[in-house]
This record gives C-alpha cells, structure tokens and sequence, in this order.
C-alpha cells in the first residue's frame, strides 16, 4: 500500500507516493530490535539513502541503528510500531526531504565536509538553500554524503588518473595534454559542487543568492544558543516574535516564519496557547477564519498542540468572559469545522474539568456550556463506524504553559502527571 511522500497532501492524486512502512519486530530481552523491511523502497521513493531515516529513527527515539546494506537490512534497537515511524517518518521528510519554498520532495542534497554544510536544491522550483545542520542526523550525513555525490566525484577521479595514466603511456605527462587536464581540474576542484554552480557564480542573482545562504547559516549557529535556554525563557522569545510580526503589519503572510521559529526553540506544540493569546480577542468567530492557515500548521494532526489550543480558548473565555461565555459552544465548532480540533480531542477534554488554565468554577461554566456542543458529537460518534478514541501520551518532562493568575502572563510550571489526562507525542507535520 503506497501514500503520499508528504501525508498533509490529501488529494488522492498525488504524484509523489512512497510505500508504507513495514516494521518487524525481532529478538526479546535486550535483544530486542525492529527491522524495516522495505527500507530501501521507502528511501528510493524520497530520493535518500536507506541509512539516513533509519539514523534519523535512532536520532528520535535515542536508539542504536545498525546497517547491513548487502541483505538490506535497516535496524533500530528497541521495539517500534509501524504507525509511530510512519509518522516520525514525516518529521524527516519535512525536515531533509521537502523543499522549503513549495513542499515538493523532488529535491537533492548537495554535503561539503569541508565546510561543513549541507545544501538543498529543488528540480521544481529550482529553490536552492542550506540545511540547520543543527540535528543530530547532520552529523551523520556530513560523514556520509549521499552515494549519487560521492560515487560522481570518483568517477571523475578515476577518469582523471586513466587520462593522466594514458599520458605518461604515450610520454606527454607533461605536454598539452596535462595542460588540458589542469584545465578541466576546476570540475573536481572541490569534489561536492555541481558545473551548474561555476556558471551560476558569475551572475549577479547566484551571488545575492549565495549571501543570504551564508548569512542564514551563520545566523542559524549564532541562534543555537537559545536552545540552551530554559522553557520559560524560550516560550518567551516565541512571543515577542510573534508579537512583533503582529505589530508590524506582517503577520497574515507569516505563518511559514512562525512556525520555523517554534520548530527552532522546541516549542512547537505550545505555538496555539501564544497564537491564541496574540490573535484572538472578542471577535474569535472572525479571526479564526483570517488565521486559520497560521494554526494549521501546529495543529494539523498533532494532538498536544490541539490541547494547547483549548487551553488558550479558556483563557480567552477568562478574559472577555461577557462576550464569550454564552458563545462557547458556537467558537468550539467553528474551531472544529476549521479542523483545528479533532473530535476526540474535544470529548476528551470534555470528560474533566481541569483548573490549569482558569478557575474551576469558570471551568465549569465553560464546560456546561460547551455541554449541546459535545452532545452533538458524541451522537454523529456513535453513528459513525469503527470509531476509536485515541489515548493520548504523558509529555515526558511533565511541563506545561499555564497562565499565572495575572491576565496574559506566561510562566512555566512542572506539574504532577494526572492519570486520566495524558499528552500524546505525535510527530507534527508543516502544511
């Protein structure tokens, strides 16, 4: 059974399909371990070696891979269901796979160990820019350029040291001929760029171009640091820079941005609570209809970010509580009918109050009213066949953005897991 390379594309269509995952759990004890079998198909599909999303799998979930190409064989220690790597599998193709200006996969890496850098371009748009080489996989790729690269240089290598062999055959090592090589050298000169890129270098457009490569990749490793920062600190650089797109008049064409910058500081599920915060007051109805795209984008198939968002609508509810109170069972749907909540992420967060956000008597209130809202589902639930409610994971550091008692005040708290509310880690998708 095939889907398609990029899984936010639902249009049956498509026509950039890959096999899905097939995962074989093998061993016991400590011995365990899961082969990939069709390893091969699935990296062919994406146009990467086999070895780089069963490193990227070992990268994740902190776990040992082996690699036995004769047999084709792709091993990560540890027992992993097919569906969690599928989805983990969408997190590579987002991040090494599609390009960055239209989502296509039709994309080629280009790795120079020397610099340390690893380039991108795509054959549809002809987009050309640097990888964060930030991820652990990075490392392993810089080690490991993609065999098309490698195998082209020792190609020319070879031909190389046949034409300089043939010259001293024939006793004009050092005539014409080796003048001809010497001329041709520029080639290989540098073993990982393309002829394309010598041409490219003389226009003015290739060297604008070439600048903001360079100036994004030093402004990557200067921006490193604030993974280094704490949560709190963190989320809060998240919000003035959003509050600042806000403030300048660019935030409706900035969803892009937005989301990269969450992806860099590791707050990714938590951008709906901020989003909520900065884009939404009074005239939710309105504004979730102008800022869909931008929620999208954290809470397309991502449950966590789907809780957040609830979370940021009972603050919202806190703050303009006249206006919105009697509206909630209104906004709810239309938050549904945008496809920003799920169904089972609303009966879930329906079948407890919880007082992480807001008062429990001002959750109360919410959740009665939100009360004909969730009826409704509940019963288009039962008529619907082979439904399941989908148990959702503990976040394993335990952290969550809550509101303090002040209006519009962030903090970070560690709280206790609660048993009948868990978080779900699901692999988040760009759209």
């Amino acid at each position: 059974m095939s889907v398609n390379v990029n899984r936010n594309v639902s249009d049956q269509f498509y026509r950039y399909k890959m096999p899905r995952l097939i995962a074989k759990v093998e061993g016991k004890g400590n011995g365990i371990k899961t082969v990939i079998v069709n390893m091969v198909d699935v990296a062919k599909a994406l146009n990467r070696p086999p070895t780089y999303p069963t490193k990227f799998f070992g990268c994740e979930l902190g776990a040992q891979t082996q690699f036995d190409a004769k047999n084709d064989r792709y091993i990560v220690n540890g027992s992993h269901e097919a569906n969690k790597l599928q989805d983990m599998l969408d997190g590579f193709i987002r991040k090494f796979v599609l390009c960055s200006e239209c989502d296509n996969p039709e994309t080629d890496l280009h790795v120079n160990p020397k610099k340390q850098t690893i380039g991108s371009s795509c054959k549809a748009c002809g987009n050309r820019g640097m990888l964060d080489t930030r991820h652990k996989l990075c490392t392993f790729i810089l080690k490991n350029p993609p065999e098309s690269d490698s195998s082209c240089v020792r190609e020319k290598k070879e031909k190389e040291k046949k034409n300089k062999k043939k010259d001293k055959e024939n006793g004009s090592g050092s005539g014409d001929a080796g003048n001809h090589n010497d001329i041709d050298a520029p080639d290989a000169v540098d073993g990982e760029e393309d002829d394309d890129d010598w041409a490219e270098e003389t226009t003015e457009e290739a060297q604008r171009r070439r600048m903001e490569e360079i100036s994004d990749h030093a402004k990557n490793l200067t921006l490193s640091e604030d993974l280094e920062k704490t949560l709190e600190e963190r989320v809060n650089i998240f919000y003035n820079f959003v509050k600042q797109k806000k403030e300048s008049g660019a935030i409706v064409s900035a969803d892009k941005e937005i989301l990269a910058e969450a992806e860099r500081l590791d707050v990714r599920a938590m951008g709906p609570l901020i989003l909520s915060e900065l884009l939404f007051n009074e005239n939710i109805r309105d504004q979730i209809k102008k800022y869909k795209r931008h929620f999208l984008r954290f809470c397309h198939n991502d449950k966590k970010a789907q809780k957040y968002l609830l979370g940021g609508f009972e603050c919202l509810v806190k703050l303009y509580q006249s206006q919105l109170l009697p509206r909630v069972p209104v906004i709810l749907k239309d938050l549904y009918d945008a496809d920003l909540l799920e169904e089972d992420v609303i009966l879930t967060w329906a079948e407890k109050v919880s007082k992480k956000y807001v008062s429990k008597e001002l959750a109360k209130e919410i959740h009665a009213k939100a009360a004909p809202f969730v009826k409704w589902l509940k019963e288009a639930e039962e008529e619907s066949e082979g439904s399941e409610a989908e148990e959702e994971e503990e976040d394993d550091e335990n952290v969550e953005v809550v509101y303090s008692s002040s209006a519009r005040e962030l903090k970070v708290e560690t709280v206790k897991p609660e048993k009948a509310e868990e978080d779900d880690d699901l692999d988040i998708d760009a759209i």
